[in-house]
């Protein structure tokens, strides 16, 4: 990368701040078709050895598959790396083109994997995913409201809301079990996932949509992916306690919840866990153990296309 030229691209509803380096150049173009070509035409006539976008909520996507479809080289980054690597950098200052630079000096110290986008149908299962957790998240808000209130009319309304939303809730299942069965290798993965005691549909689902790297990669990599793979603060003969950061929240939270379930149903997971507290573990300290435990079982089964076997351990 070091003859290459490294872009970093700051997003944001319509505008695009772009950072060239070495060079240091700094350009604006609109986010949209227009804006899109002249800037895929401007990079395409460089030798870009990586183009880092910040993940946005959303706003990233359009740019990330325009520039990929015209074969550039595209990573999406996480944006609280790139926090991180500004504080560290000094930049407390915060505007679009600074932010544009210090995403292009982010990917030139770390030099993030260029992958391709997940096709359009992994999209559409992920974002049906992202709204069954959001349309869950209403209707525990409204259950906790209803609690609250004594006026008739407004539980009336509340009542009323919360069903709407669990119609919604239902015809978001049919559409992810619609999507899942349109595709014999997602059904054979959920399958697979499915088997281990603990694992139910949603979290199989989640992990089909949001974490296609399973199976593809070490334990260590699959755990940092999904933020479980803890991190040692230690200064001099100073040593402090290990702590997991960043990774893909959808995926941690899924997994965090099958974790939980595990100590039930899971013989492997419940004796590691047993182990973890007779050791002194705290018992949060131990569920993040057991999910990144639980997270390598299943890395395991997809790379090897095995089902469960409480042999695995």
């Amino acid at each position: 990368m070091m003859d290459q030229v490294v872009v970093g691209i700051d997003v944001s509803k319509d505008r695009l701040d772009v950072c060239l380096l070495p060079a240091g150049d700094l350009f604006v173009v609109s986010r949209n078709a227009a804006g899109l070509s002249e800037l895929a035409e401007r990079l395409k006539g460089l030798s870009v050895g990586v183009i880092a976008i910040e993940a946005t909520g959303g706003f990233e996507t359009v740019v990330a598959a325009s520039l990929a479809s015209s074969g550039l080289p595209v990573a999406v980054v996480n944006p609280a790396q790139i926090r991180h690597f500004a504080q560290a950098l000094g930049k407390r200052a915060k505007t679009d083109p600074i932010d544009a630079f210090v995403i292009a000096r982010f990917a030139e110290a770390t030099k993030p994997d260029v992958r391709p986008l997940d096709d359009e149908a992994t999209q559409l299962l992920s974002a049906l995913i992202t709204r069954r957790r959001q349309i869950i998240d209403m209707i525990v808000a409204e259950t906790h409201r209803e609690r609250s209130v004594t006026d008739k009319s407004l539980k009336k309304s509340i009542a009323q809301l919360k069903m709407a939303l669990e119609r919604a809730l239902s015809d978001i299942d049919i559409k992810i079990d619609e999507q899942i069965r349109s595709s014999p290798l997602w059904k054979a993965k959920e399958d697979l996932l499915s088997s281990v005691p603990g694992v139910g549909p949603i979290t199989a689902r989640t992990l089909i949509a949001d974490l296609p790297e399973l199976g593809r990669l070490s334990p260590k990599q699959i755990a940092a992916l999904a933020g479980l793979a803890p991190y040692t603060r230690q200064s001099g003969k100073w040593r402090g306690k290990a702590f997991t950061s960043g990774g893909r929240s959808t995926v941690r939270r899924v997994l965090f919840l099958a974790a939980m379930a595990a100590c039930r149903y899971n013989p492997v997971l419940k004796v590691f866990r047993k182990r973890l507290l007779d050791a002194g573990k705290p018992p949060k300290v131990a569920i993040i153990a057991m999910a990144r435990k639980l997270l390598t079982i299943l890395n395991a089964m997809i790379r090897e296309n095995q089902p469960w076997q409480p042999k695995i351990t």
